[in-house]
């Protein structure tokens, strides 16, 4: 059996390094092990862009959402009363109590345990009790912010200074997904699961070939391409002229994105912006499926569901989404159930390294994405 001291020897990773056709998974320690989990916390989440959540489920002065499992801590999210929106460390300044729980609207923010009373910009301006503490400035101690920058109308925040800005992050995916009009998309529903599994397997699930296994009982067999992408993103396009966010057979799907041209036209796009963010965009709506990642073998899993403010607006939305909630309400489930069998295999160390086929490329390009930021040494052409 392999030292737990040595796993970030770039040797045993040199099978993973070859071609697609040529190449074997990762090992199974990958998935298990706290000393590979904590170096993938400390190189990646926190050196990333960590999506949150959309700007759009914060449209007024006061509105706020937290992100409780993102790696650097948990982030509250707030509008001010300017209109602008920011992110802060979710912990009070005084003796560190969470402040804000779920979403809603507050005039103000106010410490749970103490009573510490801060602005919607994040200045303390209220603090009884502390007239005594000799040196206290109220200027010293607002909330720690976050970087929080937009896309499309998601939002992502950093924790790492020196990363890049989120628009060179992403590369050429605003300019190829643009006719999609994301700025003009709601969020009409969110879920959450738990789920007993390393964060890795979710997204490595981004792939065809389990589609007529796992998925026989919801929409069945997928073909799809890889597209050619710069920047920390890689996508499959799945041709089709129909939505795929209703099951097979259903016959009240909404209308067609207006916007939509090229090959977003053509099919649907299943894309993950790396480190932790799967977004699916299809030809009348959009959703996005994102692990958090909790230990070496929990996650936590936030889904979002998006349409056209037009289609929203539409007299029989509620009655017609149903059909596609059930979708997702089937399939979903059927994908957790499929990676946490797979963390109880690899939980084995007698598991060898296994092969790869021409349906997943994205596992092969993504498994060596988090090689390029764990290991140290030779990285690949786009790291």
């Amino acid at each position: 059996m392999t030292r737990v001291g040595d796993i970030f020897d770039p040797v045993h990773y040199a099978k993973v390094r070859r071609p697609l056709l040529e190449a074997e998974t990762l090992p199974h320690w990958c998935y298990t092990s706290q000393d590979f989990f904590d170096r993938e916390i400390a190189r990646i989440f926190l050196r990333s862009w960590n999506f949150v959540g959309r700007a759009d489920e914060v449209p007024n002065p006061g509105d706020y959402l937290t992100a409780d499992d993102l790696a650097g801590g948990p982030v509250l999210v707030v509008r001010g009363k300017d209109n602008e929106v920011r992110a802060f460390a979710n912990s009070c300044r005084h003796r560190g109590a969470r402040l804000l729980k779920g979403a809603g609207n507050c005039r103000r923010i106010v410490c749970p345990y103490h009573s510490w009373i801060y602005a919607l910009d994040g200045a303390l301006i209220g603090s009884s009790g502390m007239e005594d503490t000799i040196g206290f400035e109220r200027a010293d101690y607002g909330l720690v912010p976050v970087r929080l920058e937009t896309w499309g109308g998601f939002m992502f925040v950093a924790f790492d200074p020196s990363c890049p800005s989120l628009m060179e992050y992403l590369g050429d995916l605003p300019q190829q997904f643009a006719s999609y009009s994301f700025d003009d998309m709601l969020c009409t529903r969110r879920k959450e699961y738990d789920l007993a599994c390393n964060w890795k397997l979710y997204l490595e699930n981004i792939e065809v070939y389990h589609t007529t296994t796992i998925h026989r009982g919801s929409f069945g067999t997928q073909r799809a391409d890889l597209e050619t992408t710069r920047g920390q993103w890689d996508a499959l396009h799945m041709p089709g002229d129909e939505t795929c966010a209703v099951l097979p057979g259903e016959t009240t799907p909404f209308p067609q994105i207006a916007t939509l041209r090229g090959k977003p036209k053509k099919g649907t796009y299943f894309t993950l912006i790396y480190p932790n963010a799967l977004f699916s965009s299809t030809h009348d709506c959009f959703w996005w499926t994102v692990i958090y990642p909790k230990g070496p073998e929990r996650s936590r899993l936030s889904l979002g569901f998006c349409f056209p403010k037009r289609t929203v607006a539409l007299p029989n939305f509620n009655e017609i989404v149903q059909t596609y909630y059930r979708r997702w309400d089937l399939s979903i489930p059927e994908d957790d159930v499929a990676v946490q069998a797979q963390q109880e295999g690899l939980r084995s160390p007698l598991r060898g390294p296994g092969r790869l086929s021409s349906m997943e490329p994205v596992v092969h390009v993504f498994d060596n994405w988090v090689l390029d930021r764990v290991l140290d040494g030779r990285a690949t052409a786009r790291a």
